[in-house]
């Protein structure tokens, strides 16, 4: 999953992405409402993160901007003040919700995993396709009970699978989600990502395969008869 942070303050923007970064997430950052708000209109984020004192432009002009372009993208936004006007506000102009300074960063974290699942219709945070459990708030999986070993990228990949079930993404799609600004994966660094998904998840359910290539589209996580 990909989220945009905007925050002006160096200090808070890094603590947030880093924390974002341990847990999984591919981040950008941004500085001021004009370069979030580019960013957002750009790129198809999971979430955002806004603030909303910003310079250049405030957090809920950046908001009542991507609200009346029809973007949906779940925004958390990030008040000083806390007040009840405030929040009102954010909420109207569209924002998911809210979180006043200072805060913790596991409650941020925890917060912004909701709005992720909300995005996909998927509420609850342990998604099951077949004899596979993809536990999104302990960061695991399993196929029939065994559990897998994935690394934190190979988990992104199969929690972005999972959560869009019988749906085909394609190898750009899944770069997106995954790679950041900061990473420029290798052509076919997607391809051996899936590899080894689908190895681990085929040894683990005795060689039946759930993530299957449509040649030309990409790759969808499904059972098959």
């Amino acid at each position: 999953m990909r989220v945009l942070v905007v925050e002006d303050s160096s200090r808070l923007r890094e603590a947030v992405a880093r924390a974002l970064r341990r847990t999984g997430y591919a981040v950008d950052e941004a500085d001021n409402g004009e370069d979030g708000l580019w960013r957002a209109q750009t790129v198809d984020y999971d979430a955002m993160i806004l603030d909303l004192m910003l310079p250049r432009m405030n957090g809920l002009e950046v908001l009542a901007t991507l609200r009346a372009e029809e973007n949906r993208i779940p925004v958390l936004l990030l008040t000083a003040h806390n007040t009840i006007d405030d929040r009102v506000k954010g909420l109207r102009t569209g924002a998911d919700d809210y979180l006043g300074k200072p805060f913790a960063l596991e409650e941020l974290l925890a917060r912004v995993d909701v709005m992720c699942r909300r995005r996909f219709d998927h509420p609850e945070t342990v998604l099951r396709i077949a004899d596979l459990e993809v536990d999104t708030d302990r960061r695991t999986a399993t196929r029939g009970g065994e559990p897998l070993d994935l690394t934190a990228r190979e988990f992104r990949l199969l929690h972005l699978l999972a959560v869009q079930a019988g749906k085909v993404l394609s190898r750009t799609r899944i770069e997106e989600h995954l790679y950041d600004d900061l990473v420029s994966p290798m052509s076919n660094v997607i391809d051996a990502t899936v590899y080894q998904v689908r190895k681990k998840i085929r040894a683990a359910g005795k060689g039946t395969p759930l993530i299957h290539t449509r040649r030309g589209e990409g790759y969808v996580l499904e059972e098959r008869s």
